[in-house]
């Protein structure tokens, strides 16, 4: 008897409770942060392996995933000694000849093979010998409707002690019994052709054919866009009815102010300052994001409009989202602000509780008039008495509810918002995914920076490249050296930040070298770059932590390694940590690829300094991406639609157009709540990245 499918209200009640079939089940999903029948249904696979094609054994082609049709002639079990583990052999054969299959470590595989069994075998071929070897491959009876074998099998993320075939398995129950539950928030004709929901999710966890995947991961990138832009369209919509100061900077001041700069602004820097400063005498809050590429001279025109801001009046304060980051907009804003005659004060949650309180007192007493610092900046300690403007870095790395909380430090009225990044992003994106902010850009960078010297090198060029590294320490200059991946993994054979320290320090005993990445603790990170910083070491190996606003004038030289496995941008953004001071500062690309796109893809950054230029490259070269997508640096967290699949920006437009007619016809969604939940769980999974 078939067991009757969920009500609607069940896909969020544990899997435990609405589905005790699967009680023991539960605890292994749990373990992948699956809970919920709405969480297995969301919980995509990250690829596919097509087995569909049925081969005979004479047919096997190797290196590649295949199944066949066979008959099991012999099993053998090898026992494990030292590090070697248990192995499984079973030999198979059909009419065209006969191969082999073996397993490591699977005791429960000899358990469900015996001799005579007729079987489909599913996995990747290699040649051993002469004879074709099945390597570790799923394997289900003969007339056995299986998810493992002679189909488009899924491929999900897993952790340490759960197998595939678990996963599979347990997903394929959960939604046998959840997507009936599914109801599809969009109306047909808001679909415009793209599959039902619970057809596209049947689809995108267990395909009848490789080819049905793009449509079914289309209508799913196309509600995650749709959720993104209601939220955007309901933000446009509330800010028409917030109220913010009106911070009028006369012209005569704002030439004051120009004037007391140590260098002349580039023409869009100008530009920039002009569009702020109308802002800024509206009493509609402003809400403008100012890109610009690598150096090009941000931080200044923040410094013109804080202080244009303190001499109308009002306090001003600058968030950035790490220490670090926030310590060096101060060494830099500090001086500058002094000299436009505008008090800065230093808050973080490092500072000993006296000076904290100090400069909560200040800020309070509006004696602090602009305050720079991290998350510290929004804590409930700190009151203003008269916020203006509110200016965030690499705004992309707060959440909603952090912006929100900083602008809430105003008085009854909404301070001005200013955001900040160096990620340059490319107009077709940047309209659909910043649609609620103005944007101002600097493309020219300052007078007299010198270019960084690009080259792209083989690791046969290594020891000429450590060579050189000694020689700038030798000559008191410092050098990154980044890498892909924290640590060795079998599956890729990228270099790791911890053996390539290892390994510098055995080629190049004379330096001192240092080592940041993403999983140390904040406080061991923030002091090595520290001492960097103060040139208390020569070298530092550095995972993408270091990506955006470290700024370290005395590093001229950064050794990027497998470069191949970066975006475009990112190296750019990479490249951007040196040529920050007075010397000739050079990047190197190091890759073994042979692939040509890669090969184009490293010449595109070899050839152009121009960040913009760069990312529309990105765009057009990465093409898909990854099938499902990954987070972009500076954009919003997407799981499923890929800001570098075309398909998927033609998704965007029409999410957006259908976003405005549904918010103007009713602006709260009262009458669509499948389409509340959408945008509530997309915002929750932007708080969810924030939060990691």
């Amino acid at each position: 008897m078939q067991s009757a499918p969920l009500g609607s209200d069940e896909l969020d009640q544990p899997i435990r409770a609405v589905l005790p079939a699967l009680a023991r089940g539960a605890s292994t999903l749990a373990r992948l942060g699956i809970v919920t029948p709405r969480q297995a249904l969301f919980s995509l696979p990250f690829r596919y392996d097509d087995f569909s094609e049925l081969r005979s054994l004479g047919e096997l082609i190797p290196d590649e995933k295949q199944s066949a049709r066979v008959r099991v002639t012999d099993v053998k079990v090898e026992p494990g000694f030292g590090r070697r583990p248990q192995r499984v052999i079973a030999q198979l054969a059909d009419q065209s000849g006969s191969a082999e299959a073996i397993w490591f470590g699977r005791r429960y595989v000899e358990r469900r093979l015996q001799v005579g069994d007729e079987l489909v075998v599913s996995g990747k071929v290699v040649l051993r010998g002469w004879r074709p070897q099945f390597v570790s491959p799923e394997f289900s009876p003969v007339g056995h409707e299986s998810v493992h074998t002679a189909r488009v099998v899924p491929v999900y993320r897993l952790v340490a002690g759960i197998t595939q075939r678990r996963v599979r398995e347990l997903l394929a129950r959960v939604l046998e019994r959840a997507l009936p539950a599914v109801i599809d928030p969009l109306r047909p004709a808001e679909r415009a052709g793209l599959p039902a929901l619970d057809e596209a999710l049947r689809t995108a966890h267990f395909p009848e054919e490789t080819a049905d995947v793009a449509a079914a991961l289309d209508r799913l990138a196309f509600d995650e866009l749709l959720a993104l832009q209601l939220t955007l369209a309901q933000a446009r919509v509330a800010r028409e009815e917030l109220r913010a100061a009106s911070v009028a900077i006369d012209a005569s001041e704002l030439q004051r102010l120009l004037a007391a700069v140590p260098f002349t602004l580039t023409g869009d820097q100008r530009r920039a300052v002009d569009e702020i400063v109308a802002d800024l005498a509206s009493e509609r809050p402003m809400r403008r994001l100012l890109q610009g590429d690598v150096g090009s001279g941000k931080t200044a025109v923040a410094a013109v409009a804080l202080a244009g801001v303190v001499r109308a009046g009002w306090q001003g304060a600058l968030m950035a989202p790490t220490e670090i980051l926030a310590r060096q907009h101060f060494e830099g804003l500090s001086a500058l602000l002094a000299g436009l005659g505008v008090r800065a004060e230093f808050l973080s949650g490092s500072l000993p509780t006296g000076e904290k309180r100090r400069i909560h007192a200040a800020v309070e007493k509006g004696e602090a008039e602009v305050v720079i610092g991290t998350h510290a900046v929004i804590s409930e300690a700190v009151t203003f008495r008269r916020l203006g403007l509110a200016v965030v870095d690499e705004q992309h790395r707060f959440g909603v509810a952090q912006r929100a909380a900083l602008q809430a430090k105003g008085d009854a009225r909404e301070p001005h918002l200013l955001a900040l990044t160096a990620t340059p992003i490319p107009r077709t994106l940047a309209l659909t995914f910043y649609g609620d902010l103005e944007i101002s850009t600097i493309r020219e960078s300052p007078p007299g920076r010198l270019p960084v010297r690009t080259e792209v090198r083989d690791r046969s060029a290594l020891p000429r490249i450590e060579a050189f590294l000694a020689t700038e320490a030798a000559a008191g200059r410092q050098s990154f050296v980044v890498v892909p991946l924290i640590a060795e993994s079998e599956a890729l054979t990228a270099a790791s930040a911890e053996s390539e320290v290892e390994r510098l320090r055995e080629r190049l005993p004379g330096l001192r070298i240092g080592l940041i990445h993403g999983q140390q603790r904040a406080e061991a990170r923030d002091a090595t770059m520290q001492a960097f910083a103060a040139r208390d070491l020569d070298l530092l190996v550095a995972t993408t932590v270091i990506e955006v606003g470290i700024d370290v004038p005395n590093a001229t030289v950064i050794l990027i390694e497998d470069a191949e496995r970066f975006g475009l941008a990112q190296l750019h953004q990479l490249r951007g940590r040196v040529g920050r001071g007075v010397e000739r500062s050079y990047c190197i690309l190091l890759s073994d690829a042979t692939d040509e796109l890669a090969r184009q893809r490293l010449e595109v950054v070899r050839g152009s300094s121009d960040g913009f230029a760069i990312a529309e490259a990105d765009l057009r070269l990465r093409g898909a991406g990854n099938l499902l997508g990954t987070r972009q640096s500076g954009l919003p967290p997407l799981r499923v639609a890929s800001l570098f699949e075309p398909r998927h920006l033609a998704l965007a437009e029409r999410a957006r157009s259908l976003a405005t007619k549904l918010v103007a016809a009713d602006p709260a969604l009262a009458g669509r709540p499948g389409l509340v939940r959408l945008r509530d769980d997309f915002t929750a999974l932007e708080a969810e990245g924030d939060a990691a």
